[in-house]
């Protein structure tokens, strides 16, 4: 049974006028933050003010990096070249990494978004590219995503750190991915349910798949979405059920 987890949450997903989930309240559940670097979602001042937030929190910032897709939230594959999508990775970490910096705080880690996290389970050009861009900016930086996938090879074939990743509100198929967003059930929405799926996943090291089967997933953080309806509410339930179970919460090492 793991001691400790990490709870994450994608933070900084507004645009201009557009506001995206509750950014305040997320912070003061979750130890680590997933923040946008604006090519899927996030303008600078948002960025700024989101990292000002998570400084003042003790809630460590890691950099979000998207496919170039503000119109399609970093949802929708995009066909690009690995220099391009190095360059552009490379390009998102720098941005964030000096606004945390001005606001007092650090980029601790990367985490891929949307269609770009997905992609890379299974797509080696692409992880190749991503890791890669990594190890340009800082050896030393942490990658989170899916255990087995591609982008861990890769990032582990340059030396980064891997750092696996559950999802506490998405369904699973029966290979450990996650179902398409686009198929029914794939968001979890009941507070009480996801809770208790967190407490087995981090317990028990399986999680339930769409048909019913047990599948094994290694889990050093946990991730709530934060533009779900009803994030706070979720996130606060596993929040909660986890220290029950005395599990306790942290960024992880």
């Amino acid at each position: 049974m793991a001691a400790s987890v990490d709870l994450n949450a994608d933070l900084g997903e507004g645009f201009g006028a557009w506001r995206l989930g509750d950014d305040e309240a997320m912070l003061g559940v979750v130890t680590s933050a997933n923040v946008a670097c604006g090519f899927h979602a996030g303008d600078p001042a948002l960025l700024l003010r989101t990292c000002r937030a998570a400084a003042a929190r003790g809630v460590r910032v890691g950099a979000q990096v998207s496919y170039r897709d503000l119109a399609g939230f970093g949802r929708r594959f995009i066909d690009v070249t690995a220099e391009d999508l190095t360059a552009d990775v490379i390009y998102q970490i720098g941005a964030l990494r000096a606004v945390a910096e001005a606001a007092g705080t650090t980029v601790s880690y990367v985490k891929p978004h949307g269609a770009l996290y997905n992609t890379i389970v299974h797509h080696p050009e692409q992880a190749g590219a991503v890791a890669a861009a990594v190890h340009a900016v800082d050896p030393g930086l942490p990658v989170l995503g899916l255990a087995g996938s591609a982008f861990f090879d890769s990032a582990r074939a340059l030396g980064l750190r891997t750092v696996a990743e559950a999802f506490a509100d998405r369904a699973y198929q029966p290979d450990g991915t996650l179902v398409s967003r686009r198929e029914p059930g794939a968001v979890l929405h009941d507070p009480v349910t996801i809770a208790s799926r967190v407490v087995t996943m981090v317990t028990t090291g399986l999680v339930t798949a769409v048909d019913g089967s047990e599948v094994p997933i290694t889990v050093e953080s946990i991730c709530v979405h934060g533009d779900s309806p009803g994030a706070v509410d979720i996130a606060t339930a596993v929040r909660e059920r986890l220290l029950a179970e005395e599990i306790d919460l942290s960024p992880f090492g």
